[in-house]
This record gives structure tokens, sequence and C-alpha cells, in this order.
């Protein structure tokens, strides 16, 4: 065998050594991102149900096993955290910037409980994450524009919430954004076409995705020109009451001044009729 063939396997095979090496290394103690992203997701999280008893500093330090995991709605791939699922667990607090330390993340549902606060802008650092689903909290601020860096997202679910400001059209640039919802919020503004629509003038997302925003308008919603429409015809019928009970007001005093003044005739002809001639 040529010098330089075997030279080349015994490269491959200290290549193999090295990675197997790491992957055993990963298993035994954990990913120390994993374990600064749990541990502080936990410190940012109250827990009045004790939902999350076992989220202790001892498993941080090794969450996962393989695929499995010890800790409450912790789904791992090849020793890292892949899956995060905390759903109706009554959880107050805020969401931990920290999040973005779980680099393997692809799956993030935090939906149907109390937690407050604003989306952390840092969640763009999670480059592999294809399902979002905050739904359901008392989270406020504005959508991240920088949220559409998530290239895989798949499911973006914000619904009910407190979230104001305007709809991020760089969203609508996830071409593999195949579930949308940001209903039941205060967002406002008019709703990015390219979340309305598909190239080709096919409808994206139906009215469902945006409903619950009083101040947000635009296909698929009502258009504002029709709300123009509406406030003018409110305010066109309140002129004409206004106007209406002017014109009743003033019949009625031409009616009384009318009456009082064929009362004061009556009168002026009774003191005439009583008056002695001299």
């Amino acid at each position: 065998m040529p010098v330089n063939h075997r030279f080349s396997y015994r490269l491959l095979f200290l290549l193999l050594l090295l990675l197997n090496f790491e992957t055993a290394r990963r298993l035994v103690s954990g990913d120390p991102n994993d374990e600064s992203c749990l541990t502080n997701l936990r410190q940012s999280l109250e827990d009045p149900a004790n939902n999350l008893r076992n989220w202790t500093k001892s498993f941080f330090s090794n969450p996962c096993t393989g695929f499995a995991s010890s800790l409450h709605g912790v789904t791992c791939n090849n020793g890292r955290v892949y899956k995060l699922s905390l759903t109706n667990l009554s959880l107050r607090g805020s969401i931990s910037p920290y999040l973005s330390n779980c680099t393997n993340l692809q799956s993030l549902d935090l939906s149907s409980n109390q937690i407050s606060g604003e989306i952390p802008q840092q969640l763009q650092y999670l480059v592999n994450l294809a399902v979002l689903n905050l739904s359901s909290n008392r989270l406020s601020g504005e959508i991240s524009p920088q949220l559409a860096l998530c290239a895989y997202l798949n499911v973006i679910d914000l619904h009910g919430n407190k979230l104001s400001g305007q709809i991020p059209s760089q969203l609508g640039s996830l071409a593999r954004l195949s579930a949308f919802d940001v209903s039941d919020n205060k967002l406002s503004g008019q709703i990015p076409a390219n979340l309305a629509m598909r190239n080709g003038n096919l409808p994206r997302f139906n009215e469902s995705s945006f409903t619950g925003n009083k101040k947000l308008f635009g296909y698929p919603l009502e258009e504002m020109k029709s709300k123009g429409l509406s406030i003018m015809a409110i305010v066109g019928i309140g002129l004409g009451s206004g106007i209406a009970s002017l014109v009743i007001s003033f019949t009625g005093v031409c009616i009384w001044l009318k009456i009082t003044e064929k009362k004061m005739e009556e009168e002026e002809g009774k003191i005439s009729h009583s008056m002695p001639d001299y």
C-alpha cells in the first residue's frame, strides 16, 4: 500500500476517534450551552403548580441521555436539547433570552401559560427552529423582525397575547412558513401583503390568522376604506339626528308662542268687556 494512502487512512481513523470521543463526552457530561439555556429558563419562570420540580441543577449539567431526558417537557437528539414543550403548566414569569443557547432547538412550545414580558430578540439565533408556539400567554411588546432569521420556521403561533405594533413584513419572506396565527392581540397597521397572498395572487393565510386586532386592516380583513365609510355613516346619522332635534325644538317654540299670543288676545278681550262706559 502506498505511503500516501496509509497516511490518509490513519488521518481518517483519527478523525473518527475524535468525533466519537466528542459524542461520548456530550452523552456523559452534556452540552454547556444546553445547561446554560435550561438553567436560565428555569430561573426566569415561576412554577406555582410545581410541575418543574425535577428541573434542578444536577439535571441541567446532563439533561440528555441519547434521545431521552429526565426533565419534564424536554426531548433530546444525539445528546442535545431538541424540543421544549412546557404547555398548560400554569407557568408565570418571562422568557429567558438565554434560550438562544439551546442552539440545536427545533421546537419551542410554551403555550397556554401566564408568561408575560416581551419575546426576546435573541430567539433569532435559534437558526434550526421550525416550530414557535407562544400562544395563550400574556406577552406584550412588538414582534421582532429579526425572527425572520430563523429561516426554517414552519409554524409561528402567537395568538391570544397582548402584542402591539405592526406585523413585520420580513416574516412573509419565510419560505417554509405554513401556519401563522397572531389573532387576538393588540396589533395595528396593514397586514403585510406577503403574508396575505402568495406569488400568483393566491391566498396564503386566511382571516382567522389576524382577527381580534382592532387596529389591524388589509386583506384578508376589512379594508380601512370600509372602516372609514362606516365612521362617516355614523357621523352622518349623528348630524341628521341633531338637525331633526333642532327642527322639532323650533316647531315646538313656534307652537308655544302661537298659543301664548292667542291667550293674551283672549285676556285683552275679557278686560275690554269688563270696563264701564263713561
